[in-house]
């Protein structure tokens, strides 16, 4: 109806009043969030802001980490299907009160998963899990695939190495650091929580995607009915390693030793190379060490670039 305005009319107007405000909240936004999650977490973000009087523009502190954390829990959970800890999932619900998702996506997933550290207690910010089902090859929800068949159009743009850099480097010594205070990298460390504590002191997330071993094409006769998981680990949708298991546990912690491996050489490098997806090949988005590889990458678990995400500024 004419003259009625929108939540995202209220916002803009907001915006266009608060200019400082407005500059500020734009560089929160993620990398590969398209403009229908951005413009929700935004106005979840803004709704919030005065229940954290110590958030100001430009300024970081606990309280924003905070609050951009919950953000990001909130549109998991929206967007994605995450589920989490009760308490969690009832304080997002508080506070997304009142905004509407025009369209949400609708999630089949009923099965609640948690990843956990190792102490066995349920970890709610540490990493995003997704599993791979029929019809959802790249690991999102279902009705968010591309329509158009995957081609080498489809890939992570030609700025992304150079974009995603500047994390990883902080990455890279946040990970240095720990490894230091734990003695240096060796067998016995728990590979999934000193990775899992780094990026997280970095301000993200992993995804954990799974995969049992008897799904996965192109594995010699003698393997294919073995049983096991296969565990690919990315961050920000650059891959970091790949990990097989017994089952999902000992895969992701495999997955995280092999990426913690690239992280001991003296600098590590965000680069787009060739790997396989579904038996065909693709470009992917890779975080190497400046170690020579004799051999292939292993073959891609997801695939994060399709058309909706490659075409996203960030």
């Amino acid at each position: 109806m004419a003259g009625v305005r929108t939540d995202e009319d209220l916002v803009s107007e907001y915006l266009a009043q608060n200019r400082e405000v407005a500059q500020w909240v734009d560089t929160l936004r993620g990398y590969c969030e398209n403009n229908k999650q951005w413009l929700a977490r935004r106005e979840f973000i803004l709704r919030n802001m005065d229940a954290y009087p110590t958030v100001k523009p430009g300024v970081s502190n606990s309280s924003l980490d905070r609050l951009l954390s919950l953000s990001m829990v909130w549109a998991n959970h929206v967007f994605l299907g995450c589920s989490y800890p009760e308490a969690v999932m009832e304080k997002i619900k508080v506070m997304g009160e009142g905004i509407v998702v025009p369209d949400p996506p609708l999630h089949k997933t009923t099965r609640t998963e948690k990843c956990s550290t190792s102490s066995g207690a349920p970890d709610d910010s540490c990493a995003k899990r997704a599993r791979l089902a029929p019809n959802e090859p790249d690991g999102r929800p279902a009705g968010k695939t591309s329509n158009r068949p995957m081609s080498q159009k489809s890939g992570p743009p030609l700025q992304a190495p150079a974009e995603h850099q500047p994390f990883f480097n902080r990455l890279y010594k946040a990970v240095a650091w720990k490894l230091v205070s734990a003695g240096g990298f060796g067998p016995n460390l728990d590979h999934f929580e000193i990775l899992c504590s780094c990026v997280e002191s970095c301000k993200q997330t992993l995804t954990c995607v799974f995969v049992p071993l008897k799904d996965i094409t192109g594995l010699p006769t003698g393997r294919t009915q073995k049983e096991g998981h296969v565990c690919e680990i990315r961050c920000q949708t650059v891959y970091l390693g790949t990990g097989y298991g017994r089952d999902e546990a000992a895969a992701r912690a495999m997955a995280s030793k092999e990426a913690l491996k690239v992280f001991q050489g003296r600098k590590v490098t965000v680069k787009i190379a060739r790997r396989r997806y579904k038996g065909r090949d693709v470009e992917d988005l890779l975080l190497l060490d400046e170690q020579p590889r004799n051999q292939g990458f292993p073959p891609a678990l997801s695939y994060p670039f399709q058309e909706e995400c490659a075409g996203n500024p960030s």
